[in-house]
């Protein structure tokens, strides 16, 4: 594949992973694409011209192997005369340009009433601006392509409406010092982030506590904890480490999270500390 070839794919659709199960619906929008495309009478070369596309595209699009952007639809919308048929198919491929690791918590934390997050290495995903998540996301090792950024970075900004969700979940979130003085992205990048942080921590329904380096008891020493209670009752536990996450709905296990969340909590400076703590930061970065 050429260089233009890449960059067009990566302009206009995202990948699919094969292992992915919303393979099956990216797969049926291609064979719709096809459908109208061959009724409007247009070979792919024909098409591929008239969307300025290359027709090695066109040819993935309709196999289902990438997932085509709102963009693409729109425009061959347009050029097949679907009269609004093709492009209402941005709903159907909406999700699937998600991870499904990340489709699976959205779907939790759309679900939650409560929510609970301490992180002990960087910021928790719900609270990082769009910079500081493309700064995270560019320096993974091994490397994500341009293309696997982009998608895990808007898949963690979506999450985020559940700020402005009604009724409004309570959310707590501890955050260690070092994450809030760790330069990710840079120092701007920074200044932003914490700035945002401030922003967050004024809502009326979000408490943001830090976890101070000089803390002598430390209940967090286990790592990252999510615990989210859930519209119909339920409580579920969410951990993740290295390239391992796990759900955890055993009762007994939730006992153990919740009850370490409520330690750290304790340990952690109060909100009013807090974000006097993160304004002090802020004047030093």
């Amino acid at each position: 594949m050429s260089a233009d070839s890449a960059d067009e794919s990566t302009e206009s659709s995202w990948a699919l992973d094969p292992e992915d199960e919303s393979g099956a619906v990216v797969a049926a929008v291609g064979r719709q694409l096809k459908m109208w495309r061959e009724s409007a009478g247009l070979d792919c070369a024909k098409f591929a011209q008239r969307m300025e596309y290359g027709p090695d595209l066109i040819y993935k699009i309709e196999r289902g192997a990438r997932i085509p952007r709102p963009e693409y639809l729109d425009k061959a919308d347009r050029i097949l005369g679907g009269g609004g048929k093709i492009a209402a198919m941005k709903a159907d491929v909406e999700k699937a340009r998600y991870p499904k690791k990340v489709r699976d918590l959205a779907k939790l934390e759309s679900d939650a009433v409560e929510l609970g997050a301490y992180g002990n290495h960087n910021l928790h995903g719900l609270l990082q601006t769009e910079e500081y998540a493309w700064a995270l996301y560019e320096i993974r090792r091994p490397a994500f392509s341009p293309d696997e950024v982009e998608r895990h970075v808007a898949a963690r900004m979506a999450r985020q409406e559940i700020f402005h969700r009604q009724p409004l979940p309570a959310l707590t979130f501890v955050l260690e010092q070092a994450t809030l003085e760790r330069t990710i992205g840079g120092r701007d990048v920074l200044r932003r982030q914490l700035e945002h942080l401030l922003d967050i921590a004024r809502l009326r329904n979000v408490e943001i506590q830090v976890m101070p380096l000089d803390c002598e008891d430390h209940a967090g020493m286990g790592g990252q904890i999510d615990v989210l209670r859930l519209k119909d009752g339920s409580t579920v536990g969410y951990v993740e480490a290295q390239l391992l996450s796990r759900l955890i709905t055993n009762a007994k296990e939730i006992q153990i999270l919740e009850l370490r969340y409520g330690i750290i909590r304790s340990q952690a400076l109060n909100p009013r500390q807090s974000r006097a703590f993160i304004e002090k930061v802020l004047g030093e970065t």
